[in-house]
């Protein structure tokens, strides 16, 4: 499994709760950009819309040996393969109160290209400053046992 793009920025902004794998419905110069490094899921999200899954804002940049690329937009919208069922849950779960689908990371299966979706809820400010609290705080205990080994 190998990882193409991951998007920081949710675990920071967001506490994640409930995580699943999807498919991307993709062109095939798409699929040999992200595999290039071409992928990019900051700022990017999905809905549940007319039974379907989309991502929105995610950005693949237009693979530089393909041709007829005149009308390619980076970030237009894909559909996310998932069973019915999920998606069925994802709708009722996203229409409560502050949950939103984010995109955490994309990767290869089985060559194959899969999407993280993670359901998180929005940090506040508060819950930030503990977040980076904690970090800074198991900095200095492994800056510290490291210094005791030597």
């Amino acid at each position: 499994m190998k990882v193409l793009a991951k998007n920081r920025r949710a675990y920071f902004d967001y506490e994640i709760t409930e995580k699943l794998e999807a498919g991307v419905v993709l062109t095939g110069q798409e699929v040999k950009s992200a595999k290039t490094g071409g992928l990019t899921l900051t700022g990017s999200y999905a809905r549940v819309a007319g039974g379907e899954v989309e991502l929105l804002n995610a950005k693949i940049k237009p693979y530089a040996l393909a041709a007829g690329l005149e009308s390619y937009d980076a970030s237009q919208t894909r559909k996310l393969l998932l069973h019915k069922a999920e998606i069925y849950r994802l709708s009722g779960r996203t229409q409560e109160k502050g949950l939103t689908l984010l995109p955490l990371e994309a990767y290869t299966k089985k060559g194959k290209i899969k999407i993280l979706l993670g359901l998180g809820r929005a940090k506040k400010k508060t819950d930030k400053r503990e977040t980076i609290k904690k970090r800074e705080d198991e900095r200095k205990i492994q800056k510290i046992i490291r210094s005791r080994r030597n």
